[in-house]
């Protein structure tokens, strides 16, 4: 019985011949799959004749012209010095910060601004038993158990004392697969509330005036975030651990194989080259964040973050200027 070229088919083919597979190559694979030559061939010439594709191949130019203009503004920044490591300041002042790095989508680690966060001589363990031991929280479990954990964290969350979540934390030794993250911000910022009085926004570079009182990070070591890039600007605070983060500027988007809304394929803590060669020509920047130590995460950059130590992070993004920039992001769906 002959095998027909159904929809899902001809959506493969359309889109492999707008990545510039060549009509062989997809003949080649439709045969492979049971396909027919002559209907193979017939299918193939009728999708590159078609008005639909013409039109689609007009988009895919207007794309790649984007990405070439992308590309020389990422390579112009590469050429400046220093560009291939995260620049580190003691007490960078308000100006500074946002004249040099805010305004142009550029990272930055700053000492020397939370040290008098009482955060950072008040939490311990035993400081959160003590504080907050019987507040019900949200976590995220099974991480471990699903390659898609960040993707499908709403199927993951689960409430329990924060005590006893200490006391996991506190034994467990290095996991990704519980993780108490900013998607569960929305219950433990009044579980936790006697801990968010220890962690006021740094003032400097925020706004304390800002209902966005911050998110609260808290896992063990081992713990992951995966390639993603934000629709806001980020302020990362270490307080407790280290944490290892890799960047990718947002102008090598073209390479981070970005599937869905925010997300990348690459695996952060094993790059396959070989799975995904493009990624090769992304310009991955290292770093490794200190406690006390304050990291800017500029919007549209990618970044993958992993616990070195069982560690505490706030995140804030009320800035004092302009940060809204989400509202008019759409593209939540498959690229």
């Amino acid at each position: 019985m002959t095998r027909l070229i159904d929809d899902e088919w001809r959506r493969w083919i359309a889109e492999n011949l707008l990545l510039d597979a060549s009509p062989e190559a997809v003949y080649g694979v439709l045969v492979q799959h049971g396909f027919e030559y002559e209907n193979a061939r017939c299918e193939i010439d009728s999708t590159l004749a078609s008005p639909y594709f013409l039109a689609g191949s007009r988009l895919r130019n207007r794309l790649r012209k984007r990405d070439w203009m992308l590309s020389v503004f990422g390579d112009l920044g590469s050429m400046r010095a220093g560009a291939d490591r995260v620049e580190r300041y003691a007490r960078l002042s308000r100006d500074a910060f946002y004249e040099q790095f805010y305004f142009q989508n550029r990272p930055v680690i700053v000492s020397g601004m939370f040290d008098a966060c009482p955060a950072r001589t008040r939490w311990s363990f035993d400081y959160f038993r003590t504080r907050c031991g019987d507040a019900e929280v949200e976590v995220q479990f099974g991480r471990d158990g699903d390659a898609h954990y960040e993707i499908n964290q709403p199927s993951l969350k689960r409430v329990m004392r924060f005590g006893a979540y200490v006391d996991l934390v506190e034994q467990a030794g290095a996991t990704n697969n519980f993780y108490m993250t900013a998607n569960n911000a929305s219950r433990n910022r009044t579980a936790l509330a006697a801990l968010w009085a220890d962690a006021p926004s740094v003032g400097e570079y925020l706004d304390p005036a800002s209902p966005d009182s911050g998110y609260f990070w808290f896992g063990p070591a081992g713990t992951k975030t995966p390639f993603h890039h934000d629709l806001t600007n980020n302020l990362m605070a270490q307080v407790i651990g280290r944490k290892r983060v890799l960047l990718v500027p947002l102008t090598d988007t073209v390479h981070m194989y970005n599937n869905l809304h925010c997300y990348s394929q690459v695996d952060g803590g094993a790059i396959d080259v070989e799975r995904y060669p493009s990624v090769e020509h992304a310009r991955v920047i290292e770093c490794t964040l200190e406690p006390g130590e304050l990291l800017f995460l500029p919007i549209g950059w990618w970044h993958y973050v992993e616990a070195l130590d069982a560690s505490v992070t706030m995140t804030y993004t009320n800035f004092l200027e302009r940060n809204d920039f989400g509202l008019t992001y759409s593209t939540y769906h498959e690229l």
